[in-house]
Order: C-alpha cells, then structure tokens, then sequence
C-alpha cells in the first residue's frame, strides 16, 4: 500500500478513535475503555482475517496452562515477522496519528509503541481456551517502559451468543464481572491496563468445530510511571491472576527486570 493510501487510513482510523469522546462508545467504568465497530472498512478486515496462517506455522507459540491460560499466540521479535498482508494494520496501529488520538482520549500523554511486539500480535483460542481473569504485567523489558494501554482487535465473523469467548471487564479486584463486550468481527476495544484493570475470557470457549476466537493484540507504553492509585505493587510484575490469588503464574507477586 502506497504511503499516502496508509495516511489516510492512519488518519480515519485516529477520528474513529478520537469521536469515541462524543458518543456511547468510551466509558470509565469500571475502568477507562472503548468499544469502536466496523473499525476498518470490511474489505481491510476480510484481509486481515484471510491473512492469518495456519496453527501449524512456526511462527506460533501455544500457551497451555490449564485453568489460566489456553491459546496460541504469535512469537513476533520486530515488524519484520509480520506477515506482508497483515502489516497495514500494524502500521496504522503503531501510527503517530493513531497514538496521539489514544493519548487524548485516555488522557496518557506521551504513548510509545512497541517495536519489538512482547506478547503482541497476533492471538488464536480453539474450543476449550480461556483466559482467566487477570491483570497485565506492568514493565517491558526492552525498553523500561511502563504498559498503559491495550488494543485488541476482533475477526471473528459470524460470533454467535453461545461460542463464547466475550472481554470481560471486572471490578478492581477481579472478583465481580461488570461487563462483556462480545469479539464480533471488525470491533476494536482500547483500555487503560493497570493492577486495577481485572480482565480475561475465564470460561471455557464453545465455539463450533473449525472456527477459532481470532484477534489482533498490540500494547502501548510511557516512559512515565502510572499514576500511584492504580497500583496494587510498585515492583515489576508478570500478568497477574485470579486463580493464583493475584500472583503469577509461578507464584510471585514481583519479578526481576532487566
């Protein structure tokens, strides 16, 4: 795609987010968040979804930690593993334009993205995956920086009520689900990620046979800290669950960073 064509879908894609601040589609409750539908024109979104590969492709990693965390996901190091037709997409999402528009309606300024996509990219959840409740680890690695927003992308045409598989957004604490947001194709869901922000699919999926729950997942991050009141630790922490009663996977409320 021509570099002018890409400005425009940059700009288009930053006013959708932008008119979320003049209509129903943001709410603080019960932490900041925005639902966008038909984000990309149709033509866009088919490509995106016809453009993921196959499970069997090396370029996947599956996470099989039962009652946590069930899926596949993509092991994407830089934007150069990702593949040619589903590129567009990440550019836009990584676009200056694109992140002042965060930036303004979520009141973060200074929002960087994430060229080397950690737990980024592209995610795939087959029959009986879940996502337990949880909390996004708050430090990148790489970098220093501190996570501040997630974007997820839905492609997943046809959703019926029944597969499963909806964004959970729970209260402080993770202990009260407030509101389901349901994957359907071409919607777009930005939130402000935090120890407070609890979040996942717990339940198993039922989807139907050959279909999986599909979606595109990037992270944003400052060089500034989060504001002290949305803390629960102040070291650097893994994702943070539920079920391990708001400790990682192994165990640990904090981690070493590097």
């Amino acid at each position: 795609m021509k570099q002018k064509e890409l400005k425009v879908l940059a700009n288009k894609a930053s006013n959708k987010i932008l008119n979320t601040l003049e209509n129903s589609s943001f709410s603080d409750f019960p932490f900041k968040h925005c639902v966008i539908d038909d984000f990309f024109d149709n033509s866009i979104a088919k490509k995106l979804l016809e453009s993921f590969p196959p499970l069997e492709d090396e370029i996947w990693e599956k996470t099989n930690d039962k009652d946590i965390e069930v899926k596949y996901r993509t092991n994407f190091q830089s934007e150069f593993d990702v593949p040619d037709d589903l590129i567009t997409a990440f550019r836009i999402f990584n676009s200056a334009p694109f992140l002042k528009a965060i930036s303004k309606v979520f009141d973060i300024p200074k929002l960087l993205p994430d060229p080397f996509y950690t737990g980024g990219g592209l995610n795939v959840t087959e029959k009986g995956g879940l996502l337990d409740v949880h909390v996004d680890g708050n430090y990148h690695d790489a970098s220093g920086l501190n996570r501040r927003i997630n974007v997820i992308l839905y492609l997943n045409p046809g959703w019926e009520d029944g597969w499963g598989g909806e964004f959970g957004l729970y209260n402080h604490d993770g202990t009260e689900l407030i509101k389901k947001v349901e994957p359907i194709f071409n919607r777009l869901v930005v939130f402000d990620t935090h120890d407070k922000s609890f979040h996942g699919l717990p339940e198993p999926l039922n989807f139907p046979d050959g279909k999986n729950r599909k979606s595109i997942i990037l992270y944003y991050y400052t060089k500034e800290a989060r504001p002290s009141d949305q803390n629960i630790y102040n070291k650097p922490h893994s994702a943070l669950w539920v079920k391990k009663n708001i400790s990682d996977k192994k165990g640990n409320k904090s981690r070493d960073f590097f």
